[in-house]
């Protein structure tokens, strides 16, 4: 194969991300439960609502806040202090306020491969708030295009490669989920690398195990997989 551009994710393949996500789930389970019915399941129930949300908030801390909110309401008939509502406003606003934490090797692996190809970040989420990390970061300068986009469908990606006159078969993306960086991709016949987090967002889980693509422990191992094709 030949390779001359490379996409790579954002949230948990440059820096972290879920565990934030996972600490405010954590939270919300924490102050909303003593306001629900007794046996209502409170984590499920915020799933639930995150997901019937997506089509209407798409991806990202502020969708999140908004889910937080109303499962709160819903789950608790309503009854839910507004100072518990307040408490989970302050969670989501130190989410958005959140430093910027790269991952182990992301520079080192994007200063390598950026002298032999053409690097485009594309992410999901809120348009401000992806911004402002992909800004804060540091490693800005290393992409030829930033892409933040609604959805990671096969659609969403070959409207990318058109656009920067890439055919499928040069371009690869790197991404910690299989359900948006691989499998999409391998659908329009691009190629796929996956690099896990150690964490995965429920509405990420996906069954691939009938696709062939290459899995590595780290990120740091790219340079020598990609030198191998």
């Amino acid at each position: 194969m030949t390779i001359t551009t490379i996409g790579f994710d954002a949230d948990d393949t440059l820096w972290h991300n879920e565990d934030g996500f996972r600490h405010v789930e954590e939270r919300f389970v924490e102050l909303v439960s003593p306001h629900a019915g007794r046996g209502v399941d409170v984590a499920a129930g915020l799933s639930a609502t995150e997901l019937a949300n997506l089509r209407v908030y798409g991806y990202g801390v502020k969708a999140f806040g908004l889910s937080l909110i109303e499962a709160a309401l819903t789950l608790s008939g309503g009854s839910v202090p507004s100072s518990v509502i307040g408490q989970l406003l302050g969670e989501i606003r130190d989410l958005l306020e959140a430093p910027v934490r790269v991952l182990p090797g992301v520079p080192e692996v994007l200063a390598a491969v950026s002298d032999t190809h053409r690097l485009v970040l594309i992410t999901k989420g809120d348009l401000i708030h992806q911004t402002r990390k992909i800004t804060t970061s540091g490693l800005a300068h290393h992409f030829h295009d930033v892409e933040v986009v609604n959805e990671k469908d096969p659609e969403t990606y070959a409207s990318i490669l058109a656009r920067l006159g890439v055919k499928p078969e040069e371009f690869c993306m790197v991404g910690n989920s299989v359900k948006s960086d691989v499998v999409p991709l391998l659908t329009i016949g691009a190629h796929a690398v996956h690099v896990p987090y150690p964490l995965t967002w429920a509405l990420e889980l996906t069954d691939a195990s009938h696709l062939d693509y290459d899995e590595l422990s780290s990120i740091s191992d790219f340079p020598a997989w990609l030198a191998a094709q």
